[in-house]
């Protein structure tokens, strides 16, 4: 899922399609003093990317597609699945101390809570935590539950969804991070997370490509 480099005679083909198309992979041929069958490679590679497309008897025209054009198509069509990482979760029989312990050395910003059958019953932010904190109650004593978002008010992704809607999600909510999940006879089980961090490296593993 890599943008596409042309070379010079793949750029020069693309022009000349531009210009005349339809037009015949011999006609190219003609134009660039080649021979068809030096041709067809790239001819294949140009189709293939979604520059040109080709038409039997008819010959290839330029489909309009830029670069731009296609890593945009290529970004629509990425999903959860590909991209999720490894859940953060904690108990719900935990203190706020504890959860505040974990979220630290596991580095995050999201917390997923789960009941004893794995079950996702709540989310914890660091803002969340960081209210509770605030206070002068005793953080060893008071349970996650009490402070936690709870469902049906916590929203989820799946495997199958893609990444630009869940880039929006979190955008809209001002959120950072959802949980994957997968549904089960007893609730949704947590599979997953998709974060704003994954986000930035999907988007930089992009242009580095």
């Amino acid at each position: 899922m890599r943008k596409i480099e042309l070379n010079k005679r793949q750029e020069q083909i693309v022009e000349i399609v531009k210009e005349n198309g339809p037009i015949t992979g011999e006609q190219i041929a003609d134009q660039l003093n080649l021979t068809r069958a030096t041709l067809r490679p790239d001819l294949a590679i140009l189709t293939m990317s979604g520059y040109l497309e080709a038409r039997p008897r008819v010959g290839y025209y330029f489909t309009g597609k830029t670069n731009t054009h296609m890593l945009t198509e290529q970004l629509r069509k990425l999903q959860v699945k590909d991209y999720q990482s490894i859940p953060i979760v904690v108990s719900i029989n935990v203190s706020v101390y504890d959860a505040i312990c974990m979220m630290f050395l596991e580095d995050v910003g999201t917390l997923f809570v789960v009941d004893e059958q794995s079950i996702l019953v709540g989310v914890l932010s660091r803002k969340d935590l960081l209210r509770t904190s605030i206070g002068k109650q005793e953080l060893t004593s008071i349970p996650v539950n009490i402070i936690m978002t709870r469902m049906p008010n916590i929203t989820v992704c799946k495997p199958d969804d893609y990444i630009i809607d869940v880039a929006q999600v979190l955008i809209d909510k001002q959120i950072d991070a959802l949980p994957v999940v997968k549904e089960t006879e007893k609730g949704y089980e947590v599979i997953g997370r998709i974060t704003k961090t994954n986000m930035t490296k999907i988007l930089v593993s992009f242009l580095n490509d």
